[in-house]
This record gives structure tokens, C-alpha cells and sequence, in this order.
């Protein structure tokens, strides 16, 4: 986009936001106002990418301490979060696996196993991203593990960056590691949050079987089939390389089995997380210093700090922590609340009304998520249930249940930090990853959100 284009822009919105600097008797809507105005800018410029993402992360923290919309600690909590050290440790296991080559050899095996058909490979990466949620907690630790191992993948075939197919995988990954698990409940962050909130707010306890059975046929399978199918359509390519071609197996080296044994290691403590409580985002972060260590089982490391140097992206880094500092900056600037008590009292609730409460309902809290991100929304809503609850005749955890189809449902990209990370680490751009969003957006509005009601009204749960 021309560079003109670009300034102007910025300077309209930082015009904007000084001359709402200045506005409002009461400090607190002033306050709120100048957030508006950040945020929306922050997330117009992440979604066209007029700037690149990490000059639009550093402009957000900058805007939110200059402008008195937040202390710093707040501005740049998303560096303190666990999902930031989650994306550290595993870009350096990402990095791990692609230098010793063992990205490569499991690629090779994934393609033995299901063929070059694109629609094979997607079905495989789908099926392995689903298994993998109910072993890993962290839709990012997902996101960190598979990337490496499907850009082996794509090399394997023949895919160059920027190519239409490999673009297509990378962004297969990223939506399947947040999409379909929002039906397993403890594999989203989302899901965790609303689960603390309702806990500490209203003595709610979901449990795991009862939210499988509700969502895991249309949220988790149905779901995951129609990512598959947006993404073939969009992206498919044959493979761009015959199998004459490809070097031959080498043997293994005594850096791969390392690896090896350290991945599975690490699986192992992420996948037992309910018994020790230690964070998926503490568990990469030294199996990452154990990369980067030498001694063991060698005098060299795994990666040299050279090679950290070259391969960890600082702007993605900062890109990550923008995002993710985003939905603190709405909760503390008050707009969140602000947000939800003019939701209800224009929203259309009516009780008796269960299937028009069910639309409204669920897309209110899709739209929030295009402000707060996803993981955001049941920061926002959560506290409202029960308002919402008394106005439409439905039960707190009726209310809340509803509000998972919200936020499982991706309309832009930048909404999903876990999306993000895999663009970051794979090279996809914006518009091809809003193409994929807003095709599978209209797919679950047309078909999940009807099926899920009808579903939910088979088995009780409206």
C-alpha cells in the first residue's frame, strides 16, 4: 500500500485521539474514549496491514502509557503473559526441529502414511492437531509443535514460501489448533477463563464429559471438516516435486535422537498437566534452555546462539505481546464494561424466545471478540450472565454454554493469537488468512449455529 496512504492514516487517528484527550467531563469517559480510539486503530492497522505488525504493537504501547489510558504494567503485560513465553519456548523447539532435520524426517513418515493428495495431508494435520488437544492444554503450545513439522512438510513437497499450498497448511494448523478444541474443555484459553470466572462469580463447575458430548460432533468435528474443506478450496496445489527427487533417508544423528527425547519428554509434562500445575508455558521454556545448553549428550548445543539469533523473529515477538496485552488495555480502560451494559440494553432478549435468544446471544459474542480478541470475550461477558440470564429466561450456565459458539466462532485473524503465531512462524500473510476466517465464519454461522441448537435441544442442554 502506498506509504502516503499509510501516514495519513496514522496521523488521522493520532489527530483523532488527541482531540479526544481533551473531551468528556467525567475523566473515566475520557479515559474510555481515547481507548476506543487506540484499540480500533491497533486493530484496523493488524488487519490490513497498512504497517507492519510489529511497528503497530510498538505505536499501541506507546499510544496506551502517553495517553494515560493505562500504566505501563498493564500496557505491556502481554511480555509477562504465559502465552508470550509459551511462543518463546517453542520457536526455539521450532527452530531445534528444523535444524536437526528431524522436522524433515517426521514429514516424510506423515507422508508415507496418508499420501500427497492435499486433501489427505489436510486430513492428517486436522486429525493430528485434534488428537493433540486433548493431550496438550495450550492451543499455542499446538500451534509451536506442529508448525516446524508441517514446514518439512511443505519443503518435502516442493511448496516455496509464499506458495498457495504451503500457505494453506501453515493457516490449517493455526485455525485447527483454536477452532475444533474449543470443544475439549480444558484445550483453549478461552474456555479456562470462563470456567474461573464462573466459578468465582456464580459457584459454577462445568465438567469435562458434559461439554464434550455438547460441542465435540458440531463445534469440534463438523467444524474441523469445514476448515478442511475452506482450506483445499482456497489453497490447494498438487505438490510441486517428485519423489525421484527428494534426497534419500540419511540416518539418524545423535542430535535428532536428542531431540527426539526431548520432545517427548516434554509432551509427556504437558500432557500430565492436571497433575503437577506446572504452565504448558514453563514446560517449552526449558525444554527450550535445555536446546540451547551444551553438554547434553554433546559438547555442542542444539542451537548455537548464532543460530537463536537468526531464527527467532523479534517482531513476531512484539507483534504476540500487542495482541495479547490488547484485551488487558479494554478491561482496565473500563471499555469492556462499558461494552457490556450497553449490550444489554439494546439486545433483543425476550423470554420463551429460546432459538432467537440462541442467535442473539452467540453472535453477541462473536462481535466482541472482533474488540477484545477471543480470549478476551469471556472476560467481557462472563461477569453479564446473569443479567443476560434474567432477560432472556435462559440459566447462567445456559447463558454461558452459548457464549463458547461466540467465541469459537474466528471472524479475522487477529482475533486468534494462536492463529497469529502460526503466520508469524510460517510466513502467511493477512488477506489469504482473512479469506480462510471469514469463509469459515459463514460456513459455522450457516450450518454450526443452527445445528448446535438443534443438537443442544436433542440432549437437554436448551
Amino acid at each position: 500500500m502506498n506509504s502516503r496512504v499509510a501516514v495519513a492514516g496514522v496521523g488521522c487517528v493520532i489527530g483523532l485521539a488527541l482531540v479526544l484527550l481533551g473531551t468528556g467531563a467525567d475523566p473515566a469517559q475520557a479515559v474510555m474514549g481515547r481507548a476506543a480510539v487506540v484499540i480500533i486503530a491497533a486493530l484496523a492497522l493488524w488487519s490490513t496491514g497498512v504497517l507492519p505488525e510489529a511497528v503497530t504493537a510498538l505505536a499501541f504501547f506507546l499510544a496506551v502509557v502517553m495517553l494515560g489510558i493505562a500504566q505501563p504494567a498493564v500496557a505491556f503485560s502481554g511480555f509477562h503473559a504465559t502465552a508470550f513465553w509459551l511462543v518463546v519456548g517453542g520457536t526455539i523447539l521450532g527452530l531445534a526441529v528444523r535444524r536437526t532435520g528431524l522436522g524433515e524426517r517426521l514429514a516424510r513418515a506423515l507422508v508415507g502414511r496418508i499420501g500427497h493428495s492435499y486433501l489427505a495431508l489436510s486430513l492428517g494435520i486436522a486429525a493430528v492437531a485434534m488428537v493433540l488437544a486433548f493431550l496438550m492444554p495450550s492451543s499455542t503450545g499446538r500451534v509451536v509443535l506442529l508448525i516446524p513439522v508441517v514446514l518439512s512438510l511443505a519443503d518435502h513437497l516442493g511448496y516455496q514460501a509464499g506458495s498457495r499450498g504451503r500457505i494453506g497448511l501453515v493457516l490449517l494448523v493455526g485455525m485447527m489448533c483454536f477452532n475444533p478444541p474449543t470443544a475439549v474443555l480444558p484445550a483453549v484459553v478461552p474456555n479456562m477463563v470462563m470456567m474461573g470466572a464462573a466459578e468465582s462469580l456464580y459457584g459454577l463447575h462445568f465438567q469435562y464429559l458434559p461439554w464434550l458430548l455438547a460441542h465435540l460432533p458440531i463445534t469440534g468435528l463438523l467444524k474441523a471438516a469445514l476448515i478442511v474443506a475452506v482450506c483445499w478450496a482456497l489453497f490447494h496445489q498438487p505438490p510441486q516435486r517428485d519423489d525421484d527427487e527428494v534426497p534419500p533417508v540419511r540416518p539418524w544423528s545423535g542430535d535428532e535422537k536428542r531431540l527426539l527425547v526431548i520432545l517427548t519428554l516434554t509432551l509427556l509434562v504437558w500432557a500430565s498437566d492436571g497433575w503437577h500445575g506446572i504452565s504448558p508455558a514453563w514446560v517449552a521454556l526449558a525444554a527450550g534452555v535445555v536446546c540451547l545448553l551444551p553438554g547434553i549428550g554433546a559438547d555442542k548445543p542444539l542451537i548455537p546462539l548464532e543460530g537463536l539469533a537468526q531464527g527467532v523473529s523479534f517482531p513476531m515477538l512484539l507483534h504476540i505481546a500487542g495482541l495479547l496485552s490488547l484485551g488487558a488495555v479494554v478491561a482496565e480502560s473500563g471499555l469492556g464494561a462499558a461494552i457490556g451494559g450497553w449490550l444489554l440494553a439494546v439486545l433483543p432478549l425476550e423470554p420463551g424466545a429460546t432459538a432467537q435468544n440462541f442467535a442473539t446471544l452467540t453472535g453477541v459474542s462473536a462481535a466482541v471478540g472482533l474488540l477484545t480478541t477471543l480470549p478476551g470475550v469471556p472476560a467481557v461477558m462472563t461477569p453479564l450472565a446473569s443479567m443476560l440470564a434474567e432477560a432472556s429466561g435462559l440459566t447462567v450456565q445456559q447463558v454461558l454454554m452459548i457464549q463458547s459458539i461466540g467465541y469459537s466462532t474466528v471472524i479475522l485473524p487477529f482475533q486468534v493469537p494462536p492463529l497469529i503465531v502460526a503466520m508469524q512462524m510460517g510466513g502467511a500473510p493477512a488477506r489469504p488468512a482473512a479469506r480462510l476466517t471469514l469463509g469459515v465464519c459463514v460456513l459455522a454461522v450457516l450450518l454450526c449455529w443452527p445445528l448446535t441448537f438443534l443438537w443442544w435441544c436433542l440432549i437437554g442442554v436448551l
